[in-house]
């Protein structure tokens, strides 16, 4: 199994950026897929989260107004879309899997590897 994030980059505050996650070996449909995010020095936060069918997709509500989660199955693959950047956003963005749950770490059973995000002012 392996999930696999990439798309991070530097950006200027106020631009846009998406980062992506491709599942192999298992079937997104089957899993609650979430980003997490850790900043320097930071402990790693919740930052969304969407069911298999996308029907209870959750952002954390300082990020609600800029940060959106989407998923297509078919493709295997979860998007973040960011909009709006900020420097308090720059950290490394991280995809998991969770059987259930998906609104902590414990629940994630399978995590990719982070891309960095890097927002300048």
């Amino acid at each position: 199994v392996q999930l696999q994030a990439f798309g991070g980059g530097l950006v200027q505050a106020g631009g846009y950026l998406r980062v992506s996650c491709v599942a192999s070996g298992i079937s997104l449909s089957d899993y609650v897929m979430g980003w997490f995010r850790q900043g320097p020095g930071k402990e790693r936060e919740f930052v969304a989260a969407a069911s298999w069918s996308a029907s209870a997709a959750h952002v954390v509500d300082f990020l609600k107004d800029r940060f959106t989660i989407s998923r297509d199955n078919a493709k295997n693959t979860v998007y973040l879309q960011m909009h709006s950047l900020k420097p308090e956003d720059t950290a490394a963005y991280y995809c998991g899997a969770a059987a259930s749950g998906g609104w902590v770490e414990d629940d994630y059973k399978y995590w990719g590897q982070g891309t960095e995000v890097t927002v300048s002012s």
